[in-house]
């Protein structure tokens, strides 16, 4: 079996002039968000192998609270991943989807949530509770597995959508 999990940035302080996008940190809540997703992941038992994380500050200090999690986790940061399209993300994920059973994905909205669905309209789901709310929304530190039966490389319509997990939804 083969997984992808396609998560986005914990909590972000707001752009000000003076700081570049690229450079914005992670709000208190967002430290907190990313902590506690970590933990739901590791106890859901949504372990990667690989983790593909965005240069940007924001989803690095994500990644900074999951490796406490997944220490075993090898961590790849790409610049590619900084507001990416759909198929950029595609293209990054069929570079390194063999080198993983659980390939991670650590970025930004549009793109990740775009992808998300895509997956979601071409493959589907048994679970028709969490497909509801991937489509409506995409929040920060969100989390969405996808899983194909067999070892085969990335093709989106294979993955089915297993589970969309969110900070706000975390006991």
């Amino acid at each position: 079996m083969k997984r992808l999990i396609l998560m986005r940035h914990a909590k972000t302080e707001p752009w000000n002039e003076g700081l570049t996008d690229r450079d914005r940190k992670l709000t208190p809540r967002g430290h907190g968000d990313a902590e506690a997703m970590a933990v739901a992941l590791q106890q859901q038992d949504w372990v990667p192998d690989v983790a593909l994380v965005s240069s940007a500050r924001r989803t690095r200090e994500t990644w900074q609270h999951l490796t406490l999690a997944f220490p075993d986790c090898k961590r790849i940061v790409t610049d590619d991943l900084y507001l990416a399209s759909i198929t950029g993300i595609e293209d990054l994920i069929a570079e390194h989807a063999s080198d993983a059973r659980t390939l991670m994905i650590i970025g930004h909205n549009p793109g990740l949530h775009e992808l998300s669905g895509t997956i979601l309209r071409q493959a589907g789901t048994e679970n028709h509770s969490a497909a509801m709310r991937l489509a409506a929304k995409m929040p920060t530190c969100a989390a969405a597995l996808f899983e194909r039966e067999d070892e085969g490389d990335y093709v989106p319509v294979l993955f089915k959508l297993i589970d969309f997990l969110k900070p706000k939804n975390l006991v």
